[in-house]
């Protein structure tokens, strides 16, 4: 089984800064002992919408943290089949 974690706000700012050097996305995963596929999920969460100074999409760590938390606090839980027929008939 493997271990899944969340990303850091410093592994945010750690990709942040050698994303803006210019180094490619298979070397920040690789520097960060993640998947590539995680580095470019975590590069769209951040898009800020301009270009940085490599001409590629701009990336911000703290717009991408600020992100992730609004999506766990809307994802909230799902109700139990039960409790679904009893607001379905009260309603």
């Amino acid at each position: 089984m493997r271990n899944y974690r969340y990303l850091t706000l410093a592994d945010r700012e750690a990709l942040e800064s050698r994303y803006l050097k210019g180094e490619r996305p298979q070397d920040i995963a690789d520097s960060l002992g993640m998947h590539v596929a995680t580095i470019y999920k975590e590069l769209k969460r951040g898009d800020t919408g301009d270009l940085d100074c490599n001409m590629r999409q701009g990336y911000n760590a703290k717009l991408a943290q600020l992100r992730l938390q609004q999506n766990l606090k809307r994802r909230g839980s799902k109700a139990k089949p039960e409790q679904q027929k009893l607001e379905t008939v009260t309603t």
